[in-house]
């Protein structure tokens, strides 16, 4: 027989300190490929650190050294096009349209890139015979260690990006004194750079070069300097040698002459001194404690234990490779934590967003420029920004956004002669806003919409309303565009977004065997300008402004199309019923109901959600790996835990660090995620969706465990965050849960979602499903009915019968519920 209890407690402290399992990537080799070298950062700076005892290698990053200069791509010529596009589309001449569309639509920049900045080369001679070699990433601390033996005398060598100095550290020891020998060097990435030694410090400058007619106007500079303990420091004409010292520390910094998108008036050499001077008069062990007191503050608000085994006694690589035969729960763990780990140490407040790649790239050509692809990749970076207790970290994405809110003016009118802003499906460090990979890919006018969720959910996760006050108008303005863009379409009437596309899928071939994606009305669209549409309606309602603008808003939203079942039971992605049966397509598009928004749930349009499940299946489990990252949260949100674990452990495929292509995914060796090649967007997916698997708050509710699959039989999560402020701690056994922990940072109702009940408690009522929950950070809008193709057999799922049960907080108090 279990007995409940509740205990309430006040308490004023956030959830931190939590103990946290064994956190580290460790490897008995040195990295012999990119892939196999481990990542730290501070947000503004990335290096990757292979690790060679003989030869070590830290490849550098600064995040604003791209190629190009202050401009926007957009044509006047192009806003002639967008009504001949709508004619020949409404005439269903769809061929006709997309010839035009490429023919006419191409900007004259399809966005810049991301760049490396340079090597930093340390030669140890004699150290190629090391034995009792190890290299790791402690990511719960942010540092990378190097360990081998010579001749007797254990060195070790300590990386990591400092965010309280802003400079890469590497420091290096010896277990006896006077025997550290090594040089030092600057290895050149791009053409246009130049290293030279002056007053005891290693100078290389660079400028990017030329990408589509463009000249780099990115000025930066990298300064190099020494700090030993012992011994003798000289210096050649670009080289500094350090010898017979019992210890030395290495210091880099890196600055450019980026101050924002259209200035690019800062001094690079005297920010890069200015930083270079203050972090070497500080005591190294002073500056790696609060390096890590800096980065545990936020790290340390999550922890998450699904057990443990033995194979947390082999290298990383061999985990992975061992994961799909051996289970390893703490590898899942660490692989949660890794994703946690890319994003603090990619995404600082005041930085830039994380890009593809997030700040890590060691090519001049990277693959897609590794800039911002906004019809998925940028938005799935900051999945786990909220739900995993990392909210600050969302305001380099928001402080993009403000600025495309800007930008996105120009293409907002000169293409679509509308008011308000918009951009289409990329952008870059210069905020571009036009079209990029001409009229096939590029016809996407939804991505700035897209990027809004992002601000909503911030203040529904913070219940922020200055931020929400300050970000209103980029809703209002984003909202706005719609509002003179959205065309009438002429079978139903409905209000539909003309020319578009569903992301990079095609729905049918010309005469010529070529693919057609140009139409208008796609199920994504609409999701996206009703969701955009909600959101800034309800934001004004609780701003207490523009009701003249909410009523038109309301008035649009009514005129959109409902969403529509096909005749394979599938959730449509286009107006039509285009569905091919067998598509594979990595992008699923449509499914945006689903996840990231709320619009498709198993409680409120089951028809949809049966719907959204054949999908699903249809599409298959193995992709790329960023899709394969999207399927865990959609599965999350198909309350599947097995099918989402599947995936994951799909994903968790061992790749070669050769490969640099292929549509199948996986994990390379340093725990990247494989597209490939890399993108960092897949890291963050999977993290994202382990996160739902255990707490979901888009549903009207918070609900408890809604997705654990059966091989998480026993484990515990501490510091997951829902919407409207609620951190949540959870231990369960048996699938069961023993012990639920609920700090209320806001106050009001809290109401909980579980499968199994938690009893008849003081201050816990079991309330019936169709009461509203009057806390309006779970306010869930109405969708229109769907439309079901006469064709489609429907089976509804059948969805485990919940619980529901509301608890009325105060802000500050902790609730702890145990069931024995």
């Amino acid at each position: 027989m279990r007995s409940y209890f509740i205990i309430f407690a006040v308490c004023l402290c956030s959830f931190t300190g939590f103990a946290q399992q064994n956190l580290k990537l460790w490897y008995d080799k040195p990295a012999g490929n990119w892939n196999e070298a481990l990542p730290i950062g501070n947000g503004r700076l990335a290096a990757m650190v292979f690790g060679g005892a003989g030869k070590e290698q830290l490849q550098l990053n600064e995040e604003t050294i791209w190629t190009g200069q202050p401009h926007n791509n957009i044509l006047d010529s192009q806003g002639i096009v967008i009504p001949e596009l709508r004619k020949l589309l409404f005439e269903k001449k769809y061929a006709e349209a997309q010839a035009l569309s490429i023919k006419k639509m191409r900007s004259p920049q399809n966005g810049m890139s991301y760049q490396p900045a340079c090597n930093l080369l340390l030669q140890f001679d004699g150290h190629e015979k090391a034995t009792n070699y190890y290299r790791d990433l402690d990511i719960s601390r942010a540092v990378s260690t190097v360990t081998y033996d010579v001749d007797g005398v254990k060195y070790r060598r300590t990386s990591f990006v400092s965010f309280t100095d802003s400079v890469i550290v590497l420091h290096i020891e010896a277990s006896k004194p006077g025997v550290l020998s090594f040089q030092i060097a600057c290895g050149k990435i791009q053409k246009n750079s130049t290293v030279k030694l002056s007053e005891g410090i290693l100078k290389l400058t660079g400028t990017p070069g030329v990408a589509e007619g463009l000249e780099a106007k990115i000025n930066f500079e990298t300064l190099i300097k020494v700090k030993a303990t012992g011994g003798r420091t000289t210096y050649g004409d670009t080289t500094i040698n350090v010898t017979g010292a019992n210890s030395a520390t290495v210091y880099v910094s890196i600055a450019t002459n980026f101050k924002n998108y259209h200035d690019l008036s800062v001094n690079a050499h005297n920010k890069a001194l200015r930083i270079l001077q203050h972090a070497v008069k500080r005591d190294y062990n002073d500056q790696l404690n609060a390096h890590v007191r800096f980065y545990q503050n936020y790290f340390n608000r999550v922890s998450l234990d699904l057990g443990n085994n033995e194979s947390a006694k082999l290298p990383t690589d061999q985990r992975i490779r061992n994961f799909r035969n051996t289970y390893d729960p703490e590898l899942l763990s660490l692989y949660f934590q890794f994703g946690r780990y890319l994003l603090i140490s990619s995404s600082q407040p005041g930085d830039q967003p994380g890009n593809l790649q997030g700040k890590w790239n060691d090519k001049t050509k990277p693959a897609w420029d590794s800039k911002y692809t906004i019809n998925i990749n940028t938005e799935m970076n900051y999945w786990p920004s909220e739900l995993t207790n990392l909210s600050e970290l969302g305001n380099p994405l928001f402080n993009m956004i403000k600025d495309l809110s800007v930008t996105g003016k120009e293409s907002a009118a000169k293409i679509y002669h509308a008011q308000g802003w918009m951009a289409h499906h990329n952008t870059d460090l210069w905020r571009i806003t036009g079209i990029v990979d001409g009229g096939f890919y590029g016809v996407y006018p939804t991505g700035g919409a897209w990027l809004t969720r992002h601000l909503w959910e911030h203040y529904l996760f913070t219940g922020d309303k200055n931020f929400l006050k300050e970000v209103y108008p980029i809703l209002k303005g984003a909202a706005a565009f719609y509002v003179d863009a959205l065309q009438k379409e002429p079978d139903h009437g409905w209000l539909v977004v003309s020319p578009s596309m569903s992301p990079e899928n095609k729905y049918m071939t010309d005469t010529k065997g070529n693919g057609v994606s140009l139409t208008y009305g796609t199920t994504m669209d609409n999701q996206i300008v009703f969701e955009l549409f909600s959101h800034t309606i309800q934001a004004a309602e609780a701003l207490k402004t523009d009701m003249e603008f909410v009523t038109i808003l309301k008035n649009k939203r009514d005129q959109l199309p409902p969403m529509q079942i096909g005749q394979y039971g599938q959730l449509q992605e286009w107006i039509e019923d285009w569905d091919r049966k067998n598509d594979k397509h990595r992008h699923i598009s449509h499914l945006f109901g689903l996840y990231p928004s709320n619009q498709i749930s198993p409680y409120r349009n089951p028809a949809l959600f049966t719907a959204a499940k054949n999908t699903l299946i249809s599409r298959g489990d193995v992709s790329t790996g960023w899709s394969m990252g999207w399927k865990v949260n959609f599965w999350a949100r198909m309350k599947d835990g097995d099918h989402a674990f599947k995936i994951i452990s799909d994903q968790l495929n061992l790749v070669s660090p050769d490969v640099q292509s292929g549509q199948g995914g996986g994990t390379y060796p340093n725990f990247f995620d494989a597209h490939p090649p890399f993108q960092i967007d897949g890291n963050f997916g999977c993290t994202a969706g382990i996160a739902e698997m255990l707490l979901q708050s888009q549903d009207g509710a918070v609900e408890l465990l809604p997705a654990l699959p059966s091989a998480w039989k026993k484990g515990s999560v501490k510091g997951l965050k829902a919407r409207g402020g609620f951190i949540i701690d959870m231990e369960w056994d048996n699938h069961v849960l023993t012990n639920v922990k609920i700090l209320s940072t806001l106050g009001g109702n809290c109401r909980l979602r579980t499968i199994s009940p938690l009893g008849k408690l003081s201050g816990l009522k079991s309330i019936k499903a169709s009461l509203e929950n009057p806390n309006q950070f779970f306010k869930v809008d109405d969708i229109k009915n769907p439309l079901i193709s006469p064709k489609a057999t429907l089976k509804n799922v059948t969805e485990k019968p919940t619980l529901l049960y509301d608890l009325t907080t105060e802000a500050g108090k902790v609730y702890e519920l145990k069931i024995i």
